[in-house]
């Protein structure tokens, strides 16, 4: 009778042992349910678990049922939440160097933001994780157009006339449009729908696959066909949590996670594409600056650059580094 005893209290504590190391990392994002990125990031939490045996597994809350960034941001920091797949602006109180990404007018195209990347993303990593967190993975969601409801935008002229939002919170792009001598519209992701159907605002901008996920798109007559800023999507995890996850269970996290990221990353490039001729299928007109318009728009896009620099959203130690990284890439 001792014996089988015994073996079964072992067994027991095996049980237990291994329920005590196992983690379910809560996250939450914007994107909605369904979406090819949310689509993806269960297909990476599935292998996590299969290779970690349980040990590590994820639950999503999609479709900003956890509130916006600032409220999952929060939610995070009170351990309610264990990370967020966000903008990487989202994230500029605990790196606000990042925020060099998605300066206004900075990139002319995909292969310069693909070179910049490429050497600044270890960077971006670093950054976040001494102000707090573990960066499982980034992808960019493309690049973001202006966008009009009510008339045209050729020149900053026409965009004085709008009234244009902002995502509530996002300090770099306040500071950035205030060069423009515009006064936002500072809303809530999830409001910006209503307001486009209300007229509380008339100009956003955003990359072409989230307006169209969005369902903005369906109040937008124009788009001005100029590359307006870059936006980084992140899959970023407090230090706290990721702590308590055993090394080798992490080390298997950051590599499927990673290359979860990469299959999206890729995958947002086609779909943006597709996306900009979806737009212009639809009716939506394509505005092009003229010359003298363009550089109009990159004089006060360097104007907006200094502001954000001279008052400390970014550095300009970064922002050297990245027109040297520009400066290499053109003289190819």
């Amino acid at each position: 009778m001792k014996k089988p005893f015994q073996t079964l209290l072992l067994a027991s504590l095996l049980v237990l042992a291994a329920t005590a190391q196992a983690q379910t990392l809560k996250i939450a994002t914007l994107s909605p349910d369904g979406s090819d990125w949310m689509i993806k990031l269960r297909e990476g939490a599935k292998q996590v678990e299969q290779q970690t045996q349980g040990r590590v597994k994820f639950k999503f809350y999609p479709g900003g049922v956890m509130g916006d960034n600032k409220a999952i941001l929060r939610k995070i920091k009170i351990g309610q939440l264990h990370g967020g797949a966000v903008t990487a602006g989202a994230l500029d109180k605990a790196y606000p160097d990042n925020e060099v990404l998605g300066l206004l007018f900075k990139y002319r195209n995909q292969g310069e933001i693909d070179y910049v990347r490429q050497h600044l993303d270890p960077v971006l990593r670093q950054g976040f994780e001494k102000g707090g967190y573990v960066i499982l993975g980034m992808a960019g969601a493309g690049f973001a157009y202006l966008m009009s409801s009510r008339a045209p935008v050729a020149s900053v002229a026409d965009l004085r006339k709008q009234k244009v939002w902002i995502p509530a919170g996002d300090e770099a792009s306040a500071k950035s449009i205030a060069a423009f001598d515009i006064t936002p519209v500072p809303l809530p992701l999830g409001d910006v729908l209503a307001g486009l159907q209300t007229d509380l605002v008339n100009a956003v901008a955003a990359p072409p696959i989230g307006v169209i996920a969005l369902q903005w798109h369906t109040r937008i007559k124009y788009l001005t066909d100029m590359p307006l800023l870059y936006s980084l999507g992140v899959l970023a995890i407090s230090n706290r949590a990721f702590k308590k996850i055993k090394a080798q269970d992490q080390k298997i996290v950051r590599e499927v996670m990673g290359k979860t990221f990469n299959v999206i990353d890729e995958k947002n490039k086609a779909d943006n594409r597709s996306a900009l001729a979806t737009l212009k299928d639809l009716g939506i007109q394509f505005v092009r600056p003229s010359q003298t318009q363009r550089k109009e728009w990159l004089k006060y896009a360097h104007a907006a650059q200094q502001r954000v620099i001279e008052e400390g959203v970014v550095s300009q130690q970064i922002v050297d580094r990245v027109d040297a990284l520009l400066q290499r890439y053109r003289s190819k």
